[in-house]
């Protein structure tokens, strides 16, 4: 679908330059002397090489559309993983680099959504939570609760992030998979 240098929007993805690439930033620039534009900072969706470039209104670019399906993570072998179609129960592997840093709180039987062109799988997006145990956690110091600080605990996955004080070994804790953070304490 063919759009206009000044629609793109943050999270579009275009073909550009013979490579498909996701917009991230984007910023409308209108200079005293000349025409107006769109300043585009792009990421290739395959390799994750950043590219800035001018967008005019009067250019067209090749706005593409991506496939998003639902899959459930069945095992991991080395670096590939394998993940399971929910409707027609079809195994698609594919490299741990998809997933890319939230990695670590991919677990077993977890579903996820899958973007692809083509039938090409380009990127794997886990839920925006996960709920996980703390392994162990430091001991509280005296006096410390009175201001919000922050103490570092281990997960069952071995990631380390930061946790209130009345956070203990065992708790179970719902995280930010995006941001490898605490977010509340489960309700289960």
């Amino acid at each position: 679908m063919k759009i206009n240098g000044n629609e793109i929007r943050p999270g579009n993805v275009i073909e550009h330059n013979g490579r498909l690439w996701r917009a991230v930033k984007l910023q409308h620039v209108k200079p005293g002397k000349g025409g107006a534009y769109a300043q585009v900072e792009l990421k290739d969706i395959r390799d994750g090489t950043k590219l800035n470039e001018r967008f005019r209104s009067s250019e067209t670019v090749e706005r593409v559309r991506l496939d998003q399906k639902d899959y459930q993570f069945l095992f991991a072998d080395g670096e590939m993983l394998t993940f399971m179609d929910q409707e027609s129960y079809e195994q698609v592997t594919v490299n741990a680099d998809l997933v890319g840093e939230p990695l670590p709180f991919l677990q077993e039987g977890m579903v996820v959504t899958m973007e692809s062109y083509e039938d090409d799988p380009i990127s794997v997006t886990l839920p925006e939570t996960v709920v996980l145990e703390i392994t162990e956690a430091d001991a509280v110091v005296k006096g410390q609760t009175a201001s919000s600080s922050y103490k570092p605990a281990m997960l069952e996955n071995g990631v380390r992030i930061m946790v209130p004080p009345h956070i203990e070994s065992g708790t179970r804790v719902v995280v930010n998979t995006a941001e490898a953070a605490y977010v509340e304490r489960a309700k289960d």
